[in-house]
């Protein structure tokens, strides 16, 4: 029996390059030796879009689409939206009822978010409460396996807290201790040298036409320092540079040689990287523009994948009332 993994990502607007090489790349592996679940997280995505919602399931349809054509198989993955198995809030429920707020308030990643925050207002219960919804999301399938990066293991910690606690609270091994699958994400910066994210608009996005990807490779900041052609670059603290290192490893050394001896001048080499790019996503931009000729197809897959998750949900909150008895 493989083992099952669960992932998932929230639909609040077009999915970027920091979404490729950072989950989808790996969740096109990830099917091939596990059990994956793939879920479109919108209740995560509400908690920080509540006041534009909309945004939300005009994403859905759109993000699937590029999980499908990046590679997610439904026939070896289960497709789903999130709020369409209730099993999860009401497994959420259970969990907060027991989960110290002390744990919540010092997790990391959400002081940090909190600071970072500055076009929305995340001092909500909900906001607060959703690493027990992630909790609640992996262990509704029991997953014994969760991909990680390493920012995001406190979070796993504290799922395997929250299953613990339920566990030794009812006497009953009814949830597993899912561990980390931890994958590496390139390094891979906004078009200003900030994080990548759809607030800053510093992305460029997996279904980019050419000519949209050209103009934002040309906004790019290369090394500060090179004023002319004819100045030595630092390959080291350019920004395109580390793009080429992650879409376009072959080209990376000779590169470096290049822009070091002041042979290779950046609008040249910013050119360059979007012909490379831009080649690279023609066929997933292909795929994706059929995908969406027929959204019937991709509304069927999250149908048939909402039936099997749905079934798995039920019986484990079953257990849980069970083990708690609670049910009737």
């Amino acid at each position: 029996m493989k083992k099952r993994v669960l992932s998932g990502m929230r639909p609040t607007g077009k999915l970027h390059l920091g979404h490729l090489v950072g989950a989808l790349e790996n969740w096109v592996k990830l099917q091939e030796d596990y059990d994956a679940f793939f879920m479109a997280a919108d209740w995560h995505a509400l908690m920080g879009e509540y006041e534009n919602p909309s945004v939300i399931s005009e994403s859905i349809i759109d993000n699937v689409a590029d999980w499908l054509a990046a590679g997610i198989d439904p026939s070896k993955s289960v497709i789903f939206i999130q709020s369409q198995v209730p099993e999860h809030l009401e497994l959420h429920m259970i969990f907060s009822c027991f989960t110290p707020l002390g744990w919540l308030e010092r997790c990391p990643t959400y002081k940090e978010q909190l600071k970072e925050a500055n076009t929305r207002d995340l001092h909500t219960y909900g906001f607060l409460g959703y690493p027990v919804l992630q909790a609640a999301d992996i262990l509704i399938y029991k997953a014994e396996k969760v991909p990680v990066g390493e920012d995001q293991l406190p979070h796993l910690e504290l799922t395997r807290e929250i299953a613990r606690r339920f566990n030794g609270f009812y006497k009953q091994e009814v949830f597993p201790d899912p561990g980390a699958i931890l994958t590496k994400t390139p390094r891979l910066l906004g078009l200003d040298g900030r994080k990548m994210s759809k607030s800053y608009g510093n992305t460029i996005n997996l279904s980019d036409p050419e000519e949209v990807i050209r103009k934002k490779i040309s906004s790019m900041v290369t090394d500060p320092k090179r004023i002319k052609v004819s100045d030595p670059g630092q390959p080291g603290i350019c920004n395109v540079f580390s793009y080429y290192s992650v879409f376009a490893a072959g080209e990376k050394e000779e590169l470096y040689k290049a822009c070091s001896n002041a042979q290779l001048g950046c609008v040249e080499c910013k050119n360059k990287f979007a012909c490379l790019l831009a080649e690279k996503l023609m066929p997933f931009r292909k795929e994706k523009e059929e995908l969406l000729k027929d959204k019937s197809r991709i509304i069927k897959i999250l149908e048939e994948g909402k039936e099997k998750a749905s079934l798995i949900a039920a019986k484990t909150l079953q257990e849980a009332r069970l083990a708690m008895k609670m049910s009737l």
